[in-house]
């Protein structure tokens, strides 16, 4: 069996840990892999699980006029390719009804993807079903070698239906990780069976339980405060302005809030929880890597995420900082958008409510706030929930059997 070469939009980063979960377990199961990444990194810190990856790295041109010999190289040796005049007809198609820059840019990333491919490289899998996915489809035909992707949220959300009915219709497969998601794909897939649901699970060994016992702090005592926490990018799908107008129900009980994470709503949300009147209470601590971050979890004693749905379609699919969070028994406050129930049940693992409304969120946080049983009861269950049905061992044996049966039909 040929290398594996994956196509990334980015890597490493901060807010894809989940990405770089599955190729180390794919790794670790004995397959080889070769990764290309369409942008350099950005962030400042890196989990260190990316050190563990032994995968050797390489970047396409971000902007093609960043490189244009590069590019210029990459024509003309892709002029000589049968498959070039199979791609070609494909990505003016595509210009016709997406004419943009950025159309050509991929079909530009595509040539120098194609005419750098490694010779000991038989397969190109795709995170992602909008960009990457179409650098990859290009370079795919150009090469005459199959593809398969990963389709996670925004990028099925975001993505116009005739785009990805014609990625579907070429890809060998395609996964995704949430129900909902799933059943999107399979509407619009011409062949339903290419389509295939795969949580990506969590590395229980590196989430491992927590021994600890957490306070008791019912939000009466102002010595005690009760801890919620919230991990992931301030960008409008989050919610995070949601989850500030919540808290600022609450003036009557004891809680501090910790943020976690970059994203650029940041200084927005800083002004407006200074606007509530609660910014003593809220701390942003940025970006952090994942010991820091399973640190806090632990001396956490809720987590809330208020995830909606954006104005231009995109939403979280099933956020993994909730399954991280799970995992060390922290009680849950989220939303009902996506395939969040599909981790949480409400009463039962953690608390839902309906996206975009303060007041009951507010009350459910309310209620975990003065109830340290309840938080410890729901808590627990999450924990079980998360163990019994979300370890990423799971995923990556799903993941190798499809590469196999892929490459045996093809």
């Amino acid at each position: 069996m040929g290398k594996t070469v994956v196509l990334l939009k980015g890597y490493p980063r901060l807010s894809e840990t989940f990405i770089a979960q599955e190729l180390l377990g794919l790794e670790r199961a004995g397959m080889e892999l070769m990764l290309v990444a369409m942008r350099r990194p950005t962030d400042t810190k890196r989990h260190p699980i990316n050190d563990e990856i032994r995968a050797p790295v390489s970047y396409l041109p971000e902007y093609l006029h960043d490189e244009p010999g590069r590019v210029a190289r990459a024509s003309l040796a892709c002029l000589a390719k049968p498959g070039f005049w199979k791609a070609l007809p494909r990505f003016l198609a595509d210009l016709a009804r997406d004419v943009s820059r950025n159309r050509v840019r991929r079909f530009g990333q595509a040539l120098v993807l194609a005419a750098e491919w490694p010779a000991e490289a038989d397969w190109l899998h795709v995170h992602f079903i909008h960009t990457p996915a179409s650098v990859g489809r290009y370079a795919g035909m150009m090469l005459d070698v199959g593809w398969t992707v990963s389709a996670h949220a925004k990028d099925i959300w975001t993505s116009p239906d005739w785009d990805l009915r014609d990625k579907l219709a070429e890809a060998r497969w395609v996964v995704t990780c949430t129900h909902s998601g799933f059943e999107h794909l399979k509407g619009l897939a011409g062949d339903p069976g290419r389509v295939n649901l795969s949580y990506h699970g969590l590395d229980l060994e590196r989430f491992g339980h927590f021994e600890g016992v957490r306070g008791a702090a019912d939000g009466s005592d102002p010595a005690r405060p009760v801890t919620i926490v919230s991990v992931g990018r301030a960008v409008e799908k989050k919610g995070y302005d949601t989850l500030l107008d919540a808290l600022a129900l609450l003036p009557d009980l004891h809680w501090r809030f910790e943020h976690i994470g970059g994203g650029e709503l940041l200084a927005g949300l800083k002004a407006q929880a200074a606007r509530l009147g609660i910014a003593d209470r809220v701390t942003f601590r940025g970006a952090m890597a994942q010991e820091e971050v399973l640190a806090t979890y632990r001396r956490s004693d809720l987590f809330a995420l208020a995830c909606r749905i954006a104005a231009d379609g995109d939403r979280d699919g099933l956020p993994n900082v909730l399954v991280e969070a799970s995992s060390q028994g922290l009680p849950c406050v989220s939303t009902t958008v996506s395939g969040v129930p599909e981790l949480i049940e409400s009463g039962t693992s953690g608390l839902l409510v309906e996206p975009n409304d303060p007041p009951a969120l507010g009350h459910a946080l309310r209620r975990l706030i003065v109830d340290p049983p309840l938080r410890h009861r729901l808590g627990a269950a999450a924990e079980a929930r998360v163990r019994g049905h979300f370890d990423h061992h799971a995923s990556v044996d799903q993941l190798q059997g499809l590469f196999a049966a892929a490459r045996a039909a093809r």
